[in-house]
């Protein structure tokens, strides 16, 4: 769709804009409802796609339900690790799924969450953090699904909890 694909555009040029575009986009809590709006749009259409499959080979996608009062607790930097391999493990689902599904709907609609999840997954191993780079390895708690439409929910579910709780962490510094 025409605002999903400026939205994307929006949002992959922050990505080229250098470490103030996490700023922005953590200081403007419109851009974070913007995506949240997106991936339940993005849900939505692909329950609307005639007839999804479920996937011949399951998918694992990662467990993004969690504790807010746990969570608050936590350095921003442990955060950002756990959502970085919630989003890897996502953005790999979304890619198996898609090669699973035949051209359409169902596989468009992956493509965009792909694209989303991974421009996220971008931005957080890019800007520059106290810790150093992420290093992949860590182990997310998971979960197999044979359904398409639970990429799109776990997806939805990830940026309204952990993305969200998380920038609303981060907007305390950098704002």
């Amino acid at each position: 769709s025409p605002p999903g694909l400026l939205l994307l555009t929006s949002f992959l040029l922050h990505l080229h804009e250098g470490p103030a575009s996490l700023a922005r986009l953590v200081c403007d809590s419109r851009l974070i409802n913007k995506y949240i709006e997106d991936a339940k749009s993005m849900e939505k259409a692909a329950g609307q796609c005639q007839a999804l499959p479920a996937l011949g080979c399951p998918t694992v996608l990662p467990s993004v339900d969690f504790n807010i009062q746990q969570w608050r607790s936590r350095s921003n930097e442990s955060k950002r690790r756990e959502i970085l391999c919630d989003l890897a493990l996502l953005v790999g689902a979304a890619a198996g799924a898609q090669g699973q599904l035949p051209p359409g709907c169902g596989a468009k609609q992956l493509g965009l969450l792909y694209h989303q999840a991974n421009s996220f997954l971008l931005l957080l191993q890019t800007f520059q953090w106290e810790a150093g780079p992420w290093e992949p390895g860590c182990p997310p708690h998971s979960v197999e699904q044979s359904h398409v439409t639970s990429i799109f929910l776990t997806y939805q579910r990830l940026v309204q909890g952990k993305l969200r709780f998380f920038f609303r962490s981060l907007a305390k510094d950098l704002c």
